[in-house]
């Protein structure tokens, strides 16, 4: 069976290494991967994927010119699996075009009722705000992706959060960072300004296997009938620890901890990252960006700090990982303090252009 999953643009390889677990390849595209897996995998799918934003089971793709073209591909597919349900198209559109988005949802809409009404001379139920199954009709330039959505809200939004920073880094990217890392479990791993605690979280979350779609209800719930698969957990202890400045922040990071069953392997203190001692495997963090201070001359003093402080904290083989919006600076900083760039990449984080690196020293 055909699938493909959103995921955010630059951890597109991240996401399709995850995903050569359970499926075949096929595609990677910009902020999607399109392969192939068994029907029964799709509640694995949901459950394990840790860098995916959405599994979507593929009907049909192909170039088109027109709406009225696009209805009469979304009515020549088959429609059975709603019988009995409501349902509701979402549409993402990529692209100049002379419609919108709502326009295609409206269109592919009519489509879906009209199949169905030619076939079961039965009119289908259409619910905008809560629908049994959602019918997703993606439009990248003249390409569409016509599937079903089997996830419902986002895989980035973590069952375990229960407290919010007021920047809390999307779980996706953190898990990324982690990733790309090259971390390893018996690694030690500290996050100088934790925040919520979100890449310490995802590394202990991984290092435990512990399903990031455990506790989840899924969009195919309602389709299959099925329940959840969770991994089998673990109760291996690691060496991670997490710095942040604010008290506040701490005691959040410790609650989000705690509901996802990994507080007893992380320590989290008030501190601050420039006075950073110890030394460690990894330094993986998401600093604050310029638009998030307002002094001037702040975000530069605060960077430059915090590049020396790493810097005496590594050892021969430690990678630090940062991502920032304020990546020219954070290079210029980073290679002034004598860390070396040994991978980079831009990521679209929400309507950021940030960019992740991986130094060593």
């Amino acid at each position: 069976m055909l699938f493909y999953v959103t995921t955010l643009r630059g951890v597109e390889d991240v996401t399709a290494e995850e995903i050569k677990n359970y499926g075949k390849v096929l595609e990677i595209r910009r902020g999607r991967v399109i392969f192939e897996a068994p029907k029964g995998f799709i509640p694995k799918l949901n459950a394990q994927l840790r860098c995916a934003e959405r599994v979507v089971a593929l009907i049909d793709r192909g170039k088109f010119k027109s709406l009225d073209e696009l209805y009469s591909i979304v009515k020549s597919h088959d429609y059975d699996f709603i019988k009995g349900k409501s349902f509701a198209v979402r549409c993402t559109r990529v692209g100049s075009h002379n419609f919108t988005s709502i326009d295609v949802s409206r269109v592919a809409g009519q489509a879906v009722i009209d199949s169905f009404l030619e076939k079961h001379r039965e009119r289908l139920k259409v619910n905008l705000d809560e629908p049994d199954v959602i019918v997703r009709v993606d439009v990248i330039d003249d390409e569409y992706f016509l599937g079903i959505d089997t996830t419902g809200e986002g895989l980035h939004k973590r069952w375990w959060r229960v407290y919010n920073h007021p920047a809390h880094l999307n779980a996706i990217i953190a898990c990324a960072m982690v990733k790309l890392a090259g971390w390893k479990f018996e690694e030690s791993l500290i996050d100088p300004m934790c925040g919520s605690g979100t890449i310490l979280i995802e590394a202990a979350m991984l290092g435990r296997n512990i399903s990031p779609g455990k506790n989840r209800d899924f969009a195919y719930f309602k389709i299959l009938g099925e329940k959840v698969e969770v991994s089998e957990e673990n109760n291996k202890i690691m060496n991670l620890k997490g710095v942040e400045k604010f008290k506040k922040h701490v005691d959040g990071a410790k609650a989000n901890a705690e509901k996802a069953g990994v507080l007893d392997t992380i320590v989290f203190e008030v501190g601050d990252a420039l006075k950073l001692e110890g030394t460690y495997d990894c330094i993986v963090t998401n600093p604050p960006y310029g638009l998030r201070v307002s002094r001037k001359g702040a975000i530069e003093k605060l960077y430059d700090g915090l590049c020396r402080a790493v810097k005496r904290c590594m050892h021969e083989n430690s990678r630090f990982v940062v991502i920032t919006s304020e990546f020219r600076l954070m290079s210029f900083l980073a290679e002034k303090n004598g860390l070396n760039v040994f991978h980079e990449r831009f990521v679209q984080y929400g309507g950021l252009k940030t960019k992740l690196f991986i130094f060593l020293k």
